[in-house]
Parts: structure tokens; sequence; C-alpha cells
């Protein structure tokens, strides 16, 4: 990568040598239809370190997704505390959880969600022009780069349409990865694809974690991926279940 390339990937600060995630007694209740609160997580203590590379496994309605909803700073939590790359998320306002959350965190979900009136080039470079707020030096770089990584620079000016549903996800990971986040949540990034093309895409992101260093966080209902990963957190009606 050239030197003005690297200045645009790494501009926010560095991860922190303690864990990259810590959940401490962290609860979700909601008001569902009634004014009685239903909580949804109790209590759940968890820590990721750098360079993890973990499934969060569990049954529909354990509270996965309020769990990982939670973890990427789109909900708060009722109760308990979460701490992102070393910074403390209860006392941020909005602004604040937007910009750490835009810097810090990585999404990946089943279905890649890229703009289908961009090229596959644009769709990476997205992250970058929102944070920044315009074009500079090197982000065409940044992007090319990760497209080689996921084996798309020829599909570099292909809009989404002429792509594969592989090829669409893996776009989509080239760019999660573009701001270079030192955790990345994938909401069953392979549920939509065949055995193979999962098979394919599980590797790239493991390729990525250990290339890179980048800590993941993998929901997934797959027995065969969950059991190729370093960790299995395991959710069961809102308890993570001790291992």
């Amino acid at each position: 990568m050239g030197e003005s390339a690297s200045r645009t990937a790494t501009r926010h600060a560095p991860a922190p040598d303690g864990p990259i995630l810590r959940l401490s007694g962290v609860h979700k209740s909601y008001n569902i239809g009634t004014p009685v609160e239903t909580e949804v997580l109790h209590g759940i203590d968890l820590t990721l370190a750098a360079g993890e590379f973990a499934a969060l496994i569990g049954p529909s309605g354990s509270g996965k997704s309020t769990l990982l909803n939670i973890i990427g700073l789109l909900e708060r939590p009722t109760a308990g505390s979460v701490a992102v790359a070393g910074h403390e998320t209860t006392t941020l306002d909005e602004a604040g959880l937007t910009r750490l959350r835009g810097r810090t965190l990585g999404f990946i979900f089943q279905f890649h969600y890229l703009l289908a009136a961009f090229t596959a080039l644009e769709n990476v470079m997205m992250p970058l022009l929102l944070d920044r707020r315009r074009a500079e030096p090197g982000m065409r770089d940044v992007a090319l780069e990760l497209l080689a990584g996921v084996g798309l620079k020829d599909a570099s000016g292909k809009k989404p349409s002429e792509l594969s549903g592989g090829m669409q996800q893996r776009v989509a990971i080239a760019r999660s990865l573009a701001m270079r986040p030192t955790l990345v949540l994938a909401d069953e990034p392979t549920g939509n694809l065949d055995t193979h093309t999962a098979d394919d895409i599980f590797e790239l992101l493991r390729r990525f974690n250990v290339e890179h260093g980048t800590t993941f966080l993998i929901v997934t209902h797959d027995p065969r991926l969950a059991a190729r990963c370093d960790r299995r957190i395991e959710l069961v009606d809102g308890s993570v279940v001790p291992t």
C-alpha cells in the first residue's frame, strides 16, 4: 500500500492493549406491546481479546441479535457497561457512539446491502468517504487493495447486479474492512450462500483475522463453521452458557 493510502487507512487511534470488547452485567429490557418490561438479556459478562476469532451461537430467540446490536453500539443496554477498544460507551452521546462505531467496528450481514447504483470500488470506498466527508488521496488505493485481497480487483468497475451472490458478499467484506476496524461483527455472513461458497467466505474472514490481527465475532447457525472458530460463545434464553 502506498504512503497516502496507508495514511488514509490508519488515521484513527490504534487498538488498546487490553480487551477489544468488555461487557459487564449487561441487561436489556423492552416494552413489547404492554406496559410490562420484558428482559431479553440477563447480566451478560463477556470479553474479546485482540485477534480472537469467536462464534456466537444459540437457538432463535436466545437474544443473539439484541446482543450484537448492543456490541455494535446500535442499541444501549438497560443496565451494565460496554467498552469497545478501550472506550467506555455508557457515557457517550449519540454523536460519540456514531464516531466510535464508524472508526472501530466493521459489519458484515447475511445480505450484503451494497448500493446498487455504485460500483464495487465505490461501495468499498463508502465508509472512508462518509468518515472524511470528502474524497482524499489514497482512498481509491485502499479500496483496490481490499478488493484484490478478496479476489475481486478485476471486478472493481462492476455494479452489484453484475456480480454473483458470493462476489457481492466479498465486496461487503472488503467494505467492512475499509476503516481497518479493530472488531468485525458478522451476522450470519454465510447464511445466504451454498456450502462451497460459504466455506470460501469463512476462509477469507479467517485469513484477514490471521494476517491483520482483526478480531471477529461471528453469529452463525452452521455448526460446521462454529466448530472451526477459536472460541464458541453460546447464548440461551438471554444468558451466556458457562464453558
